[in-house]
């Protein structure tokens, strides 16, 4: 038994110190008012973990915990006017840069990596994700006439399945479009749907030396150079491998270089997938398995708008949205971390669950983590049989 709750012990695995280099750059300290920035991050993850509706209910909820208070770096629960003042007025930067710090930290600690390739290119997945809004309370996210939202275009590391990169925009803002930004990695391999399929944004990574295994739209005009040989005996579901030119001379002047193209039937959904690649060299089944791991970015965005406060938001400015975004995105990688370190075999939403319903109960984390289940032997249980009579 320990002295510490469980939400104590998981704010312990933070790194403060790269916080407060942060705080200290972007003077976010400057005009605390009585809740500083440290605070202000705690009590938005506390607001994840615990999924509060409100700054009422984040602030009650604090309150709560009293005496654990100093266990998190706190000297008090901030109150709900100040909670919304920060949102309001204290920079998303802060917390936007700090999930890709925290994610370096707690990435080299639980090593992060699937073998399922024997590609060396790193693999990134690219799609975007919808947040519908309310436009009479969030003007400024425009979307239709009468509705507002904002996308989110997330560029996911496959090892670990967590965000390299997010560009947050208003929701009239194509998925091509919100692309255009992202970082590149000399040499990895970016897999995206057929909304990506903009030649001039293909050129852009094929000219950084950035591979693209994308889907193609059905209306592709091209002249077939060369037709690969398939395989035999194996990988039955390659009907078509083959190296392209552009034909549409308006698709050529955006990029002039030989595409591949793998054309695979999907058995589970009966229909034919085809895709263009600049790789070459890999087998047409290592391309169609590629495209198969798209659907990572799918499960991504589903566990966040199950799992984590995203749907609905405490304050109604453009700043405490992507307040609450980051500090989402912050609390899914701690608990992927901590599914990654534990022994037991935790489901994310049930690791969620159960963290929601012991966030203040004292015991120790690592052991908690690893067997959940597990009575301590080192105690005698006394069963006492009442008197009915």
């Amino acid at each position: 038994m320990t002295n510490i709750n469980l939400f104590s012990q998981i704010i312990s695995k933070l790194d403060k110190s790269s916080f407060k280099k942060l705080v200290k750059e972007k003077s976010s300290d400057k005009y605390s008012k009585g809740i500083d920035s440290w605070t202000h991050l705690i009590t938005m993850l506390f607001s994840q973990f615990s999924n509060s509706q409100s700054t009422r209910d984040i602030s009650n909820g604090l309150r709560s915990a009293t005496g654990n208070l100093n266990h998190l770096g706190l000297t008090k629960a901030p109150s709900k006017s100040s909670i919304s003042y920060q949102n309001k007025n204290r920079t998303y930067e802060l917390f936007k840069d700090y999930y890709y710090k925290l994610s370096d930290h707690l990435g080299q600690q639980a090593k992060f990596k699937q073998t399922k390739f024997r590609i060396k290119s790193k693999i990134f997945l690219l799609d975007s994700s919808t947040i519908s809004l309310c436009l009479s309370l969030f003007d400024w996210a425009k979307y239709k006439t009468s509705k507002g939202a904002i996308k989110l275009h997330t560029l996911l590391d496959y090892d670990g399945n967590l965000p390299a990169y997010i560009n947050i925009t208003n929701g009239k803002t194509a998925d091509n479009k919100g692309a255009y930004d992202i970082p590149l990695l000399k040499r990895s391999v970016i897999v995206a749907d057929r909304f990506y399929n903009d030649f001039s944004l293909l050129n852009i990574w094929d000219s950084n030396q950035v591979f693209f295994v994308i889907r193609h739209k059905e209306n592709l005009r091209f002249n077939t150079l060369k037709e690969l040989e398939l395989p035999d005996n194996r990988h039955q579901h390659i009907l078509k491998d083959e190296i392209i030119a552009l034909e549409k001379t308006t698709s050529k002047e955006k990029y002039r270089g030989k595409l591949r193209r793998v054309s695979v039937w999907d058995d589970k959904n009966k229909q034919v997938i085809e895709l263009i690649t600049n790789q070459l060299n890999w087998t047409a089944n290592t391309i169609s398995e590629l495209y198969k791991s798209r659907w990572q970015i799918e499960i991504f965005f589903r566990e966040v708008k199950q799992l984590l406060h995203i749907k609905s938001f405490i304050g109604t400015s453009e700043n405490a949205v992507m307040i609450q975004i980051w500090t989402a995105m912050i609390t899914i990688l701690i608990l992927k971390y901590l599914k990654q370190i534990a022994k037991y075999k935790w489901h994310l939403s049930n690791l969620v669950a159960f963290l929601r319903l012991n966030l203040f109960v004292k015991i120790n984390l690592n052991k908690w983590l690893n067997e959940p289940f597990e009575v301590d032997v080192g105690k005698k249980v006394l069963y006492k049989q009442g008197v009915l009579f």
